[in-house]
């Protein structure tokens, strides 16, 4: 049962910067849009957006920390790519595609595999800020927020970045009490740190010897 964790931001926000303090051997960033990275140290990454590779690669890996940069962009190139469909069928393929992604991490990975899916947000009506989506059946019939135990929030006021880790009223952001300050900086090292600390994480190996 692998972990899948939401970070929301606007472009600019520090998202793919949040990277800066994971080492190559730690971590394998699914690179979507093929941007290159915004720091020099160089961490593993591949270009795709196709969520076959994506799911063959992580099932493969014996590394246990994963990165989908940016993940919306998943459903927007698919939207392009379907341009010139017609029908409602196309929105229901490309909502199934993104669930199943999800759900594939929480069961079908190991327990101690966190999956930080980076995605950019959109305002509702009601002045909430959400995860940007292609469609209404994400957000009607599932809500993405929903099946992600922790979702932060990046943001800046032009020099410092920063996560939100619980919600305003006017955010979807949780996490586990007591897990993550509040605010906190935009190093996601330290986050995944403090995620395998809280669920003891780091124990599944000898966890496994024992029984």
């Amino acid at each position: 049962m692998g972990i899948p964790v939401l970070i929301l931001g606007e472009s600019g926000s520090g998202k793919t910067t949040s990277l800066r303090n994971f080492e190559p051997d730690e971590v394998s960033i699914f690179n979507v849009a093929g941007k290159p990275l915004p720091f020099k140290k160089k961490l593993p990454k591949l270009s795709t957006s196709d969520y076959e590779i994506i799911k063959s690669e992580m099932k493969k890996s014996p590394k246990k920390s994963f990165v989908i940069d940016d993940s919306q962009y998943l459903l927007a190139f698919a939207l392009f790519d379907k341009a010139k469909e017609t029908g409602y069928g196309k929105f229901t393929d490309m909502a199934l595609d993104f669930k199943n992604l999800i759900t594939f991490v929480i069961k079908q990975l190991p327990k101690d595999v966190v999956v930080y899916f980076l995605h950019h947000v959109e305002v509702t009506e009601t002045g909430k800020i959400k995860a940007k989506t292609t469609g209404k059946m994400l957000d009607n019939q599932l809500t993405v927020e929903g099946l992600f135990s922790i979702v932060l929030m990046a943001t800046t006021d032009g020099i410092n970045h920063n996560f939100i880790t619980q919600s305003d009223g006017y955010t979807t952001c949780k996490s586990p009490m007591e897990m993550l300050e509040m605010v906190m900086d935009n190093d996601l090292k330290l986050v995944d740190t403090k995620i395998r600390d809280y669920w003891e994480l780091n124990n599944t190996k000898n966890e496994g010897e024992k029984q």
